[in-house]
């Protein structure tokens, strides 16, 4: 049995050492110590030992047992070793070379501009809201004041999908939507994307964002309107900012005015920027009309409110200085990273 083991590690050795990588040692093992291994064979056997011999020769298959094991972990350092010594060669790095810079986005002018101005109305207590973008005519016009001759809806100005659906062209039928759920009172402004039928210009796009408002409650006038939207432009632009309220009309708002804000560029002075008037054009904006609050289930001789709406985009043309509303969606990274 001496004999036998001495041979088995013997033959052991000159495979380990003629093994040429990781696998084939793992084979060497397998083949020596596996379940079906030789050395496992042998102590199979030793139910045929005579019992006064199975303590010594359990002691020999043990010694043989650890022998393999040893000359099997030294290789296998050894192959580990020179794997990583190739691969350290392969992966040379030159620690010299300057480091690629990361390049890390950050938020578009519109979507600076619009958190500015849910700040600002949030503030002031007023919540954010939001609708589809494929809306019901109903909601989009009728509801709105708006009858269906009338020219807002004449496809050239509009998307239509079919006579009842289209791609909403402003953000006002999630006034109409809140005001019908009759939870009163409300203050809210509604900021998304619409669609209008115009060419493509440094001023115009098929597909923009708007950012439009709305109070309803009891005894809510004028002057109230005016102290928001004078707020508003003061938080926007500055403190020395004054607004200014022209007559307009809009067919849901009644009475109705157009909102211009003094000069941030010149105070007022007249310059390049506003034209030399001193002034710029905002928003629109008026008292809601007692045939909406009607159309929308609401009683215009209890509840009064006023209701405005304002470009994202011509914000952040105005707060960024920016002359042309193409740059914007260009998506040059040379412009984009400026803000």
């Amino acid at each position: 049995m001496k004999e036998r083991l001495q041979e088995l590690a013997e033959n052991a050795r000159k495979r380990i050492e003629e093994s040429e990588g990781l696998d084939k040692l793992n084979d060497v093992r397998v083949a020596y110590l596996g379940k079906k291994g030789e050395l496992t064979a042998i102590l199979k056997g030793m139910k045929d030992v005579a019992p006064e011999e199975r303590p010594k020769v359990g002691q020999l298959v043990n010694e043989t047992r650890a022998k393999i094991e040893e000359l099997l972990e030294t290789s296998r350092k050894e192959f580990e070793e020179k794997v990583r010594e190739e691969k350290m060669k392969a992966e040379v790095i030159d620690v010299t070379l300057p480091a690629k810079k990361a390049k890390i986005g950050h938020r578009h002018p519109n979507t600076i501009a619009l958190e500015e101005v849910e700040r600002i109305f949030i503030g002031m207590g007023y919540e954010v809201v939001e609708g589809p973008e494929v809306e019901y005519a109903d909601y989009n016009f009728t509801k709105l004041n708006i009858p269906e001759n009338h020219p807002a809806r004449d496809e050239q100005d509009t998307f239509f999908i079919n006579d009842s659906i289209l791609l909403r062209s402003q953000t006002s039928p999630v006034q109409a939507r809140e005001m019908e759920k009759g939870k009163l009172p409300i203050r809210m402004i509604a900021p998304g994307r619409v669609f209008r039928s115009d060419e493509v210009d440094a001023t115009h796009s098929p597909s923009f964002h708007q950012i439009e408002g709305l109070v309803i409650d009891k005894n809510v006038t004028f002057a109230d309107l005016k102290g928001t939207l004078q707020e508003f432009a003061k938080e926007l632009f500055g403190p020395e900012t004054k607004t200014k309220f022209r007559p307009h009309h809009f067919p849901f708002t009644e009475p109705s005015a157009e909102v211009d804000v003094s000069c941030f560029k010149c105070g007022g002075k007249g310059c390049r920027f506003c034209k030399g008037s001193g002034w710029i054009e905002i928003l629109g904006c008026g008292m809601v009309h007692p045939n909406v609050l009607r159309m929308c289930g609401i009683d215009p001789d209890e509840y009064t409110g006023f209701a405005f709406g304002v470009g994202l985009e011509r914000i952040a043309l105005l707060k960024y200085e920016i002359d042309d509303m193409r740059l914007l969606y260009e998506n040059d990274s040379r412009f984009l990273k400026q803000f």
